[in-house]
């Protein structure tokens, strides 16, 4: 008996010339970083305690293998212009954190990426819902977070102005640890009345990002004000967070926006990324698929595996669940495996992103007991 394929997969074609360009763009990546004259300190003193030259052995993305798996300690401390590659000396840069819930945080430096990664998100969002030089809220993270200014680059990149709201999530995370609930509720609403107040400050504000929790809580706000998401104007919304699952995203159509886009006209895509990866987009999420979420890397910039949970260089089968390896290549930043603290299920490639995707992303087991998920 014949299986009919869900009509979304990749076909073989398409497979085969994402494969030959992340190769390519793999050759290249690592010409460039661990090249005299254009590589950064960094990889150029670390290439001397390999035990191969990247230079003459990394022709294909599968030979990424090679490397050693990339620590993340080595993104904690400075001097952090070690990792600026010298073909990029003398640009304006930026720093962004993340983690560091406690001791130092993991730093990266960025001169442009943050911007290329939103512009190729924005390609991808329907302009419908998220209509061109539409004012946008930014209702998560600021501080020293990639996420602020990339959520204002989307925004100026399609031609509007963007709002944003204070937030600081170490310490939602450390009034979680102290179980000081009744500061977080008090804090968490401390951020909502900020959103509201620029929401129905009449700045005709059209789309948003936020996160899960945050979503439900500006919704609940919004209600006792007697009014809602959809009255308020807001028809375009792309959230992030391993909060993400089908049940919750069954409950947001239908209880927080009212319905499907096309009955309510709120839309809402989930993304998956970090400061490290940038954005991974979703397939879209339908009840014909049982809101199943799936996520795929931005290809050939950032690539995601799913591997075995005890050889992080054998993948699982598709279905199956195994940690998330992430790969980095940009001209500003190379992390040749990455294993991230999340897991999830290996998923086909899909026709407009013909790679593998994850789904079912959650705190990876071995981590998940002392893991703070905060307003994420």
């Amino acid at each position: 008996m014949t299986v009919a394929l869900p009509h979304w997969i990749a076909n073989d074609q398409q497979i085969s010339e994402a494969k030959k360009a992340l190769d390519q763009h793999t050759y290249e990546t690592v010409q460039w970083h661990f090249h005299e004259s254009t590589g950064s300190p960094f990889w150029l003193e670390k290439k001397k305690s390999l035990k191969f030259d990247p230079l003459k052995e990394v022709n294909s993305f599968d030979d990424l293998k090679k490397f050693p798996e990339f620590e993340d300690e080595w993104l904690r401390g400075g001097p952090v212009n070690r990792w600026v590659p010298k073909g990029l000396a003398g640009k304006p840069t930026y720093v962004f954190e993340t983690g560091g819930t406690t001791g130092i945080p993991k730093s990266r430096v960025v001169v442009d990426d943050f911007r290329i990664d939103y512009e190729n998100f924005s390609y991808t969002l329907p302009d419908q819902y998220f209509p061109k030089g539409s004012n946008w809220l930014m209702l998560g993270p600021s501080g020293p977070r990639r996420l602020r200014l990339a959520v204002e680059h989307l925004c100026q990149f399609r031609g509007g102005i963007s709002f944003c709201i204070d937030l600081d999530p170490r310490w939602v995370i450390k009034l979680i640890k102290k179980g000081w609930m009744e500061h977080l509720e008090e804090y968490k609403k401390h951020c909502i009345d900020q959103a509201i107040t620029i929401l129905t400050a009449g700045h005709d504000i059209k789309c948003m990002f936020t996160t899960p929790k945050l979503l439900e809580a500006l919704a609940s706000g919004l209600a006792d004000k007697g009014t809602s998401i959809q009255e308020i104007g807001i028809t375009g919304i792309f959230s992030g967070g391993t909060e993400f699952t089908p049940q919750w995203t069954r409950f947001c159509v239908e209880e927080l926006l009212g319905g499907p886009a096309e009955e309510s006209g709120v839309y809402m895509t989930p993304t998956y990324g970090n400061t490290l990866m940038g954005l991974a987009c979703s397939r879209p999420v339908t009840a014909e698929d049982d809101y199943t979420i799936a996520y795929y890397a931005p290809q050939p910039r950032a690539v995601v595996e799913v591997v075995d949970f005890d050889d992080y260089n054998k993948l699982v089968g598709f279905g199956e669940t195994g940690r998330v390896k992430l790969y980095t290549m940009t001209k500003e930043f190379f992390v040749p495996g990455f294993m991230e603290r999340d897991e999830g299920e290996r998923e086909m490639p899909f026709n407009k992103y013909p790679w593998d995707g994850v789904s079912g992303v959650k705190p990876y087991r071995g981590f998940a007991s002392s893991t703070t998920v905060g307003v994420y």
